[in-house]
């Protein structure tokens, strides 16, 4: 996972997801859209990112673009208008939703996110400590794995380099 992915993905503080009731009385837990607008200035930049909206029928579709290494790649999902806020609401959901395509907040979809709902801590892989340790210990174990295989491999040096030290 290369550092923008994973500064993207990482979860949010606890101070920052939401609660509501959804459809029969079950707790769901989301981020508001300007939480995911400061994830993406804190993940690449303000200037490197951008949004557009096109409507589909009764959807409102948001696309999220992300300049890579110059390149813009672009992401979209949709939302249909809500009960609460009409339009406002359908562009505010398909932002979260085309964010949540990039992982942004993807993990509040996963039921063990939060175990105990708004009753309880959330997992430890779900918060920032338990996300930063798990990837280092990735990290770590890619690394001793990489230097296995160059301690494995027959090394060739060109003569012109000299001797390997």
């Amino acid at each position: 996972m290369n550092q923008i992915e994973r500064a993207l993905k990482r979860p949010f503080k606890e101070s920052e997801v939401l609660w509501r009731k959804g459809a029969g009385g079950k707790e769901l837990c989301y981020v508001t859209a300007t939480t995911v607008r400061d994830r993406l200035d804190s993940a690449v930049g303000p200037e490197n990112w951008q949004v557009s909206y096109a409507s589909f029928g009764d959807r409102t579709i948001c696309t999220i673009s992300i300049r890579i290494n110059g390149e813009w790649i672009s992401k979209s999902d949709g939302a249909g208008d809500t009960n609460i806020e009409g339009k406002k609401g359908g562009l505010s959901d398909s932002f979260k939703r085309a964010g949540a395509v990039w992982g942004i907040g993807r993990y509040l979809y996963n039921p063990d996110s939060y175990p105990q709902g708004s009753n309880g801590p959330p997992a430890y892989w779900a918060t920032q400590k338990g996300f930063d340790e798990i990837w280092a210990e990735r990290d770590a174990q890619e690394t001793e794995k990489f230097r296995a295989e160059l301690g494995s491999a027959s090394l060739t040096v060109p003569k012109k380099l000299g001797k390997v030290a």
